[in-house]
């Protein structure tokens, strides 16, 4: 399966999202660096256009940053990239905690593993709406409280399509 296939069928089929805890690793990991690659380019733009901002309003710092410009760059993104993973990762983890107990009250077998990954997939729409309200630059702790509770809710969808424990 592509993963352009696994992100279309992540945006509208809960009961594919619960299959998908079967793919294997490498495919997961595909996915989900896919998406930290992108938005570590989104947040990289935003640090290039801060510094731009800020280069006009000191006229030092202009002649600083032109000499370390190479070395910059390269390490921010570097930075990112790995902030990123790690809160996307921390996040999915989280949610997988709450969906392993999820699936232990609905008394559906499943491992955390497994759980894990129909997280990562649960998570595509609120990740894509973090995107778009990052580039808007419309934030806000109510947005984020609605993104999670999204990701909760899909969460709890894909969990009925889990095998029911005997």
């Amino acid at each position: 399966m592509s993963l352009f296939q696994l992100f279309k069928s992540s945006l509208h089929s809960p009961k594919k999202m619960a299959a998908f805890r079967l793919i294997p690793i490498g495919k997961v990991m595909q996915y989900i660096f896919s998406y930290i690659f992108i938005m570590s380019i989104i947040s990289f733009i935003y640090f290039i256009n801060g510094i731009s901002n800020q280069q006009e309003s000191m006229e030092g710092l202009l002649e600083y940053f032109s000499q370390i410009q190479w070395l910059l760059y390269p390490f921010s993104f570097l930075f990112l990239f790995v902030l990123n993973t790690l809160f996307i990762f921390v996040r999915i983890s989280i949610f997988a905690y709450i969906g392993s107990i999820i699936l232990h009250i609905r008394k559906r077998k499943g491992e955390f593993r497994h759980i894990w990954r129909t997280a990562l997939f649960a998570s595509t729409i609120p990740m894509l709406l973090s995107i778009i309200f990052g580039i808007l630059q419309f934030s806000n702790n109510y947005i984020q409280l609605v993104i999670y509770t999204l990701s909760l809710v899909i969460i709890v969808l894909t969990t009925k399509y889990y095998p029911v424990k005997r």
